[in-house]
């Protein structure tokens, strides 16, 4: 996975260093000197990564991940900040100025390799979002820019069996207001997590009965805690283990002797990072479900539509579709007579009888004004036709008291075993509608039927 890391550090041999190491894995790497350039390349260069030496004159590190965060170009960078003190308050400093994790030097590799992966993959996830979501707002689609999230009320589960360890930690997260539930075994925890949403999973490795790491795998394979952050408490001697676990899916990780400040900073990291995800997630969900949608009946839209049936189209071997095309019929004079609002009652209870009358995987859409299409793959002309009586019928039963009794025409054209291009298939529905308007409306007229006797000219609507 290639990646663009910045590396800021003052001294050149500790940036040769970890230039050496992670060019070595294929990242393409810059060095910056100080604190003003590691801003000014982070602006300009936008990595995915940037590792941070705390100790520099002029501006040190604590001060240039502030600056990284509060910037609206950067506060998306993932910031490992990397020092030679071990020391917990400075690593309490650097992850309450926006670290999103804290390395000492002398930097293990294996170490260094696997949370340069986990943050950049994170990154690389988030920027898919963020793009999205600038797209939706550009188009009129989107909420504005999300506000950093609180985590108060967020709910956490703390996966331990010994109590006075397990108590330490729900301690430290009450502190930032963030609701926690105790789990002491591997078949209590999968059941709790199977039935509460949670935010935070707290896991600790000194299991003495069972193999926590199997209980990670199955955390991570679950759906209901697929993308929930998953932060390891582990012993000294657990490095291998944390980094298998890292590998298996977790999000970060504590040693113990537990420093509980950096518990909530380290938590209330991973739970913000869940909530702007979500929040961006939701954005697009929105912006797409408006991108598609007919804003009058709710169904999909002509965009949505084509797309739809290019791709039905496109498959190989392709299935066999047929499509329905249908107008309402002298709907002209339904706005004419009673005005707008009541040819907009009619559209939206065609578009529910309709809807109530299709399959659950048919496409249902308005086309544009008084039209709508539905695609429905696997079925051959003779069953499209018997789709579209049901149809016609169903539209005529509509009872409004705003409007007089409404009827469709409907033409119906299929694609065989896929011959056919969504051009080609819309055109020949088309014809087969107009040849149902000229026998005289409320009818079904199929595809390649030779056109019923009529006066010259095109029908009224």
């Amino acid at each position: 996975m290639s990646a663009r890391i910045l590396i800021v550090d003052d001294v050149p041999a500790n940036a040769r260093l970890l230039d050496t190491k992670l060019s070595g894995e294929y990242y393409q790497v810059r060095v910056a000197r100080d604190g003003f350039e590691g801003l000014a390349l982070a602006r300009s260069w936008q990595p995915d990564l940037i590792l941070l030496d705390v100790m520099m004159p002029g501006m040190d590190g604590f001060e240039c991940c502030r600056e990284l965060k509060q910037s609206p170009d950067t506060l998306h960078i993932p910031v490992v900040m990397v020092t030679g003190l071990g020391q917990a308050a400075e690593r309490l400093i650097g992850l309450d100025a926006g670290a999103d994790d804290f390395l000492t030097k002398p930097v293990d590799h294996a170490t260094l390799t696997v949370r340069v992966r986990s943050l950049i993959r994170l990154k690389r996830l988030l920027d898919e979002w963020r793009a999205r979501s600038e797209t939706a707002r550009a188009l009129g689609l989107g909420a504005g820019t999300p506000a950093v999230p609180s985590v108060i009320g967020a709910r956490a589960l703390v996966i331990d069996h010994a109590d006075a360890a397990a108590a330490a930690i729900e301690q430290a997260l009450a502190f930032e207001g963030v609701l926690t539930t105790r789990a002491r075994t591997p078949a209590e925890a999968t059941s709790l997590a199977a039935a509460l949403p949670f935010d935070l999973i707290v896991l600790s490795l000194s299991m003495i009965d069972d193999d926590p790491l199997l209980l990670v795998s199955s955390l991570r394979a679950a759906d209901a805690t697929h993308d929930t952050p998953m932060l390891l408490v582990g012993e000294a001697g657990d490095h291998d283990r944390i980094l298998r676990g890292f590998e298996i899916g977790a999000n970060d990780w504590l040693l113990r002797p537990l420093d509980v400040n950096e518990l909530r900073v380290r938590a209330r990291n991973q739970i913000r990072r869940k909530f702007y995800q979500e929040r961006l997630r939701a954005d697009l969900g929105h912006a797409l479900n408006l991108a598609i949608t007919d804003p009058l009946t709710g169904l999909y839209n002509q965009r949505y539509l084509l797309r739809h049936l290019e791709g039905l189209l496109e498959r190989a071997p392709p299935p066999p579709v047929s499509l329905l095309m249908i107008d309402v019929d002298h709907f002209k004079a339904v706005n004419d007579a009673l005005g707008h609002a009541a040819g907009n009652e009619a559209l939206r209870a065609i578009a529910e009888t309709l809807r109530g009358q299709v399959r659950a995987f048919d496409t249902l859409a308005r086309y544009g004004g008084e039209e709508f299409v539905v695609v429905m793959p696997g079925i051959g002309p003779a069953e499209a036709v018997a789709v579209a009586e049901r149809l016609r019928a169903a539209v005529e039963a509509i009872l409004l008291a705003a409007a007089p009794r409404l009827t469709v025409s409907i033409g119906v054209a299929s694609a065989g075993q896929g011959h056919r291009t969504c051009d080609a298939l819309l055109r020949e529905a088309d014809e087969a509608l107009y040849e149902a308007k000229r026998a005289g409306r409320n009818r079904v007229e199929p595809a390649g039927r030779m056109p019923a006797a009529a006066e010259a000219g095109d029908p009224a609507t």
